[in-house]
């Protein structure tokens, strides 16, 4: 069994040219052949500037699946040293895969056309990249595995494509002349998600003259049995909170709703986001782990939207952890909002941006409102 786990290596993959925000609604399309009321709004929200998409600017194709993005931030942790021969063990995250199956990390693994090895897959939303990343650490801490991979990718542009929405358009003739928007729920998230990958190279030891990121813990809440689902796709939902499933309707009837459309309860989640994932989750590390603000050097907070960065803040600040802004980190203005591959893409920018020094703890926070669920990793500098 090894004693610890570092990362080694990281590595982040963003498909094509930056797109920015007057480019975005040209690449995705129309919908209803209306400008979208929407997009300004929830621009000057989320203080996005910049995001990739796996669609080539000249066709308007996609030019990457999901797979192939995940595949492509692998490849980037290879060197000399470490090659696709090494690869044992591959854990892979998604929040939408290509197809329902097989699963994502076996189409991963046969992108990477690597030898044969362990392969895990795991789902959810934001947070699942940190499920696959537990996946990886518990099999190089348990010593089943000398090293293992996790990568966590999104492909976010295939559902926000205009021509996703038109049946439901079609189907909405009569209301669309008195309300042109397709429901804020669904139109929103257009103007919020976007495409790209990252990964992380795992060891039981620090290859000599090198730094490295101890891992010293990664808990996972899920507040499920509290909660209803706030953000959701392939479904419809009930006044109740409950879900009726793209199988459970027929064809005709998933495309007349956008069924497979990505849908957010915006009130849901603005009245119980910061609670379940900051003042909760907050308490219970701190009595677990001792843990204290004071001893943060970096705070890594994956947010959807900079409209959350001070409420975050507000929230952290009532449980007593507040951790002052000028030591918090992100990229999502310049490298948007990439779901479960956030964290990967911030983490890798920070370990390879020179400012970090041995011994900085570093806490990275990744929020997931698919029925409200948090991660929280802490890594040392080594």
């Amino acid at each position: 069994m090894a004693t610890s786990v570092y990362i080694t290596k990281t590595s982040s993959f963003l498909p094509n040219a930056p797109v920015g925000n007057e480019e975005m609604e040209e690449i995705l399309g129309q919908v209803g052949g209306r400008t979208s009321r929407a997009r300004r709004l929830v621009l000057r929200s989320n203080q996005i500037h910049t995001r990739y998409y796996a669609i080539d600017k000249v066709t308007g194709r996609h030019n990457y699946t999901n797979a192939q993005l995940a595949a492509e931030a692998v490849r980037g942790l290879l060197d000399g040293r470490f090659s696709l021969e090494s690869i044992s063990c591959l854990a892979a995250s998604t929040t939408i895969a290509d197809q329902l199956m097989p699963s994502h990390a076996s189409m991963v693994h046969g992108e990477l056309g690597a030898p044969p090895c362990e392969v895990a897959g795991t789902t959810g939303v934001c947070a699942s990249g940190m499920t696959a990343l537990k996946y990886a650490y518990m099999n190089v801490l348990s010593g089943f595995h000398r090293s293992a991979v996790a990568c966590a990718s999104e492909a976010a542009s295939y559902t926000m494509q205009a021509r996703n929405f038109t049946p439901e358009i079609e189907h909405q003739l009569a209301q669309l002349e008195q309300n042109p928007e397709i429901a804020f729920e669904k139109d929103f998230l257009r103007w919020m998600l976007s495409d790209g990958a990252g990964a992380f190279l795992l060891e039981s030891a620090v290859p000599e003259g090198q730094r490295a990121l101890k891992i010293e813990w990664l808990d996972i809440f899920s507040y499920a049995n509290e909660m209803s689902a706030c953000m959701y796709a392939g479904a419809r939902k009930n006044a109740d909170g409950s879900l009726i499933g793209w199988q459970q309707v027929s064809r005709e009837e998933c495309e007349r709703e956008s069924f497979m459309s990505v849908k957010q309860d915006v009130k849901q989640l603005n009245e119980h986001i910061i609670h379940y994932t900051a003042e909760r989750p907050l308490q219970a590390l701190r009595e677990k782990y001792g843990l204290h603000p004071s001893a943060i050097d970096y705070f890594l907070p994956h947010y959807s939207s900079a409209y959350f960065r001070d409420r975050l803040y507000d929230g952290m600040c009532a449980v007593d952890f507040a951790i002052p802004q000028e030591r918090w980190f992100t990229n999502l203005a310049e490298k948007g909002n990439t779901g479960s591959a956030s964290m990967f893409i911030m983490v890798d920018e920070l370990f390879k941006s020179g400012r970090l020094q041995p011994g900085e703890k570093i806490l990275c926070y990744i929020p997931e409102s698919g029925r409200f669920s948090v991660a929280y990793l802490m890594l040392t500098v080594v």
